[in-house]
């Protein structure tokens, strides 16, 4: 699919994001090693987290799904899952097999994690190595560097692992392994990373402790507890309605419960440092996690500042955004949001700088050099770096064809571009937006965007 995005001069409007994605990942895992019924709310049926659900299936967990945001998941305990008849298919989603390869490395049987062509690209030697070191056996192409990954089960022990990168998929596959092995797995971050996994075990009585950027796990000394989780709107998905909110001069947009744990809102913190008109209200807890309503009133983009406002009196916009530089501890806290950073700064006065970036050139694709490609299309003054970019703004975008790659959050970057450009904008292949945000498109309808769905 296809999709036209026509310039905006207003969107208005209260919306609510899908569930987070990473936590729902983690909700359905969990939950199937707790004993007893689990429920779970808000869960994002996109297509990653749909990945997950199969593979657990495929290991013997009954999960019921009353609607497609709830789940009924009859947890088996740590050692209950049972040995599958073929390789587990992970599809596209990166989470589902460096988690799933934590936990399976602690297991009695034999197990495969394969996955699209796409997924096969992508590294995992991150994870294999520190497995093996904690005694897993794991084989895989390129001595385990890539999938498919052949992994039996053994016995594992503990480990003081330090993380060569800030990564908290990397952090969670040996904190998974660790409730498996006879002694701690002591995990060392460069930088903080989202702390779903010790947050949600903890809730479930597991034994994990945290002293400053050091955290370990250990096999838990009873059962895990079921889980009754209402899943926080996603943060990541957030910040595309909130990007295309700022870039319309007559933008004001609340987004209601959206999760605000602090090593996700490095998004939060940049596009204040941008200038952006930004609230947070309505701070709460929901198992654990802090939410929040998030409201943002439109910039206005430098390069189309006569647009009215929101009401239909034509005043001048607000001051639009400005440039800054980004990098440090700040990257693992925004890593997933840095293709709609990109846009944002093409509209921005100034230089923005990206650096300390490069695990972005191993996400679904290189989205350093996929961004700069695209956005170029796009007519942006936009520098590719090894380890980021740098885009000299603001720039009027204009009308051309660009591609997605397959590439569910460059696909909804793109789309965020078409509303500040001077014309329409074709973004190919956009049903992989799917994969993290299904109904976006009918979102941004809703809030007054005019998109047209092409085959």
């Amino acid at each position: 699919m296809n999709l036209t995005i026509h310039p905006a001069k207003e969107l208005f409007g209260t919306a609510r994001v899908p569930g987070d994605k990473s936590i729902s990942h983690r909700a359905a895992m969990f939950a199937s090693l707790a004993e007893g019924e689990s429920r779970v709310r808000n869960f994002l049926p996109g297509g990653d987290c749909l990945a997950t659900l199969g593979v657990l299936r495929a290991l013997g967990v009954t999960i019921d799904q009353p609607s497609s945001t709830e789940l009924r998941i009859d947890g088996v305990g740590l050692h209950g899952w049972q040995e599958p008849v073929a390789a587990l298919d992970c599809v596209n989603s990166g989470t589902t097999l460096r988690l799933m390869a934590g936990l399976l490395a602690g297991q009695s049987f034999f197990s495969i994690l394969d996955g699209s062509s796409q997924l096969t690209r992508r590294p995992m030697a991150r994870i294999v190595e520190p497995l093996r070191q904690m005694g897993a056996t794991i084989h895989g192409r390129q001595d385990g560097r890539l999938a498919p990954l052949a992994i039996r089960g053994n016995a594992l022990g503990g480990i003081d692992y330090t993380l060569p990168v800030a990564s908290a998929q990397v952090k969670s596959a040996i904190l998974l392994a660790g409730l498996y092995s006879n002694g701690l797995a002591i995990v060392r971050e460069p930088a903080p990373t989202r702390d779903h996994t010790e947050r949600m075990l903890t809730a479930m009585g597991a034994q994990v402790g945290k002293l400053g950027q050091v955290i370990a796990s250990e096999r838990p000394r009873r059962p895990l507890l079921p889980l009754d989780l209402t899943v926080p709107g996603d943060i990541s998905s957030a910040a595309f309605v909130l990007a295309a909110g700022l870039l319309a001069p007559g933008g004001h947009i609340t987004l209601e419960g959206v999760g605000v744990n602090p090593t996700r809102t490095g998004i939060l913190d940049i596009l204040q440092a941008m200038g952006a008109d930004l609230r947070i209200e309505n701070l709460r807890e929901e198992a654990g996690e802090p939410v929040a309503d998030i409201i943002v009133t439109g910039m206005g983009s430098a390069s189309r500042g006569d647009a009215a406002s929101r009401r239909g009196g034509v005043t001048p916009p607000l001051p639009p955004l400005h440039g800054v530089e980004i990098g440090g501890d700040l990257i693992p806290r925004a890593i997933d949001e840095f293709p709609v950073i990109a846009v944002l700064a093409t509209q921005a006065r100034g230089r923005t700088v990206v650096r300390d970036a490069a695990e972005l050139r191993v996400k679904e694709t290189d989205r350093i050099a996929t961004v700069v490609a695209e956005l170029r299309t796009l007519g942006a003054r936009i520098e590719e770096r090894p380890d980021g970019f740098v885009i000299e703004g603001p720039t009027e975008l204009h009308s051309a064809p660009v591609s997605s790659h397959g590439d569910h959050r460059l696909a909804m970057a793109l789309t965020v571009a078409g509303l500040a450009a001077a014309g329409p904008v074709l973004v190919e292949d956009t049903a992989c937006i799917a994969d993290s945000f299904p109904g976006f498109e009918r979102m941004l309808r809703s809030l007054g965007a005019e998109l047209t769905e092409n085959e």
